[in-house]
């Protein structure tokens, strides 16, 4: 029997199929290591994998029968794409069904910074004598109808989360991604960068993650944002330099920050934790049963085919 290594934990539905399939499993808690990878998946013909797994050069070539690494997510950048290209190895992700639950956690932050939701809930929970009833004054946040969101990235997810915003009756600016005529459905309207992160009231990041977005986000880049502007990350934590964030907070620069992501995820910045201004929360963009369901199915799909001796389905190259 063909061998399956799961490198992580996966719905029950999806485990259930892949023990059908004579799958061996990770049992492990957290974030499963190189060399844990290297010793489970040695004799395997494929792996599948959470983002988080580091399917790095030594792991591939450690693994003498692999033919392919079947990343549960949309992302791959947690694995060595190149080499496994060269050693003939296939490499899949799990591509669009996350756009729904991914937009919807993106607005979902928007509103939460904008209307100090968490802070509130915070309030009533720890400091609930400081709420004497409703005040002219008490608790103020911000509208959105009527400001200008700016999205870094229109692909699926960004056209998603303008799709929203139009609803709200929201301005539409981006930058990257460039499907005019899609865009004309919510009037968004392309600008550069830096005309977007001077004029935008929100700025959400939604660019497919490469190298050169590494830290897009520092100081100057805060500078150059209103100081009334919220910045909103469900991308990629390394957009993001998080120290100069904390200095942009400090400096009151910009209004506020939310984060589903960070630079050196599972750390989380303690310094970020310390501002009401700021909601976090742990990676869930698209945390959502419908979508992890979705994204089993393919990874499986994915390792089918392949083994079968067919193409990919959701081949990244």
């Amino acid at each position: 029997m063909q061998k399956i290594f799961v490198a992580g934990k996966l719905l029950e539905k999806t485990e259930e199929v892949l023990k059908q399939m004579g799958a061996t499993f990770w049992t492990g808690t957290g974030k499963i290591s190189e060399e844990e990878l290297k010793k489970g998946a040695k004799d395997a013909e494929a792996i599948i994998c959470p983002l988080s797994a580091p399917i790095t050069s030594d792991v591939l070539t450690a693994s003498p029968k692999l033919k392919i690494v079947a990343n549960v997510g949309a992302g791959f950048d947690n694995i060595d794409v190149q080499k496994a290209q060269e050693l003939g190895i296939a490499v899949t992700n799990t591509p669009k069904v996350s756009t729904e639950s991914t937009a919807e956690l993106s607005f979902g932050l928007i509103l939460d910074v904008m209307r100090r939701v968490s802070e509130g809930d915070r309030l009533l929970r720890t400091h609930p004598e400081e709420f004497k009833g409703w005040a002219p004054t008490f608790f103020l946040g911000r509208e959105l109808h009527g400001k200008t969101l700016g999205i870094i990235g229109l692909g699926q997810i960004g056209q998603a989360v303008a799709e929203r915003a139009f609803a709200f009756g929201m301005k539409i600016l981006y930058s990257g991604h460039h499907p005019k005529e899609v865009a004309q459905k919510w009037d968004a309207r392309f600008v550069s960068q830096e005309e977007l992160l001077e004029k935008s009231d929100i700025v959400s990041v939604h660019a497919a993650y490469s190298d050169e977005l590494y830290h897009l986000f520092q100081k100057e880049t805060f500078q150059k944002m209103k100081k009334t502007a919220f910045l909103v990350n469900a991308s990629r934590g390394k957009v993001i330099d998080e120290a100069a964030l904390v200095e942009a907070l400090e400096a009151k620069e910009i209004a506020g920050a939310a984060l589903d992501v960070f630079e050196f995820e599972p750390h989380v910045n303690e310094s970020l934790t310390k501002f009401e201004n700021v909601v976090l929360t742990p990676h869930i963009g698209n945390a959502t049963v419908e979508t992890r369901e979705q994204m089993g199915d393919m990874a499986v799909a994915n390792v089918k085919a392949v083994l079968a001796g067919d193409a990919p389905i959701h081949s990244v190259y």
